[in-house]
């Protein structure tokens, strides 16, 4: 799953008056631009699986809660800065964002990465791949002999396959399926699936242990009574990893 680098280790703000007990309302933050986990519909709410999601673990741990939207490449600043409670986001737990944030256990499991092109011949070692900034892709593409091409949308990095300007995007496949399906053939997948990412988490200031212990209870219970994975089918498609 998506998964910020963070490059810097600036983010000693912590955010004041931040303990569970001090929220009428928690504010859950998304980025609203990533479907099916996370999109903005078109009544301009926050809609997707992790809407869904958040919404049925606020009300098992008894909690008020709004949705909050923030850009991805600034969402753990915003986060330890105050400007929301907990991000659900299709965040990956990764090494580097927990020497910043804390998360509850996932609720996804790994899912893979994948390559989508426009042509079977696409260059995926030497050629120019796109990603979305800050990702656990990017990253990956980081570390081979291709060029990355960064963007701060997703859909931006489709557009780049489709425009020629980059030879293949590197991303969730989850995310790249109705990419694909609805390109009427001119987008394939190609190469092999990569298994990138730790699995989805929310993420809380670690001055916040007990709002985050009330949703890790919360989203054991879903696990629990089978009624995460049904959600996953739902949501994700009945191929993607459950519990």
């Amino acid at each position: 799953m998506k998964s910020l680098i963070l490059g810097t280790a600036a983010l000693a703000i912590t955010a004041s008056m931040a303990v569970a007990e001090s929220h009428s309302v928690v504010r859950l933050g998304t980025e609203g631009a990533y479907p099916p986990y996370n999109f903005i519909n078109d009544a301009g709410e926050v809609d997707g699986f992790e809407r869904v999601l958040g919404d049925e673990l606020c009300k098992r741990a008894e909690l008020t809660c709004e949705w909050v939207t923030n850009d991805w490449d600034s969402i753990i600043p915003n986060l330890v800065s105050g400007n929301y409670d907990a991000i659900i986001a299709g965040m990956s737990i990764t090494p580097e964002r927990q020497e910043v944030v804390d998360f509850t256990q996932n609720y996804t499991p790994p899912s893979p990465s994948a390559f989508v092109a426009a042509s079977e011949g696409a260059d995926l070692e030497g050629g120019v791949i796109a990603a979305q900034t800050g990702t656990i892709q990017a990253a990956h593409i980081a570390e081979t002999g291709a060029t990355i091409l960064e963007f701060p949308n997703p859909d931006e990095t489709v557009a780049a396959v489709v425009s020629g300007e980059a030879d293949a995007v590197l991303a969730d496949k989850d995310f790249l399926i109705p990419a694909v399906e609805e390109s009427g053939g001119a987008l394939m997948f190609v190469g092999e699936d990569l298994p990138l990412g730790g699995g989805i988490g929310m993420a809380f200031r670690k001055s916040d242990p007990d709002l985050r212990a009330k949703f890790d209870a919360a989203i054991q219970t879903m696990k629990d009574d089978g009624t995460l994975n049904a959600m996953i089918a739902e949501h994700l498609g009945e191929d993607s990893p459950a519990f």
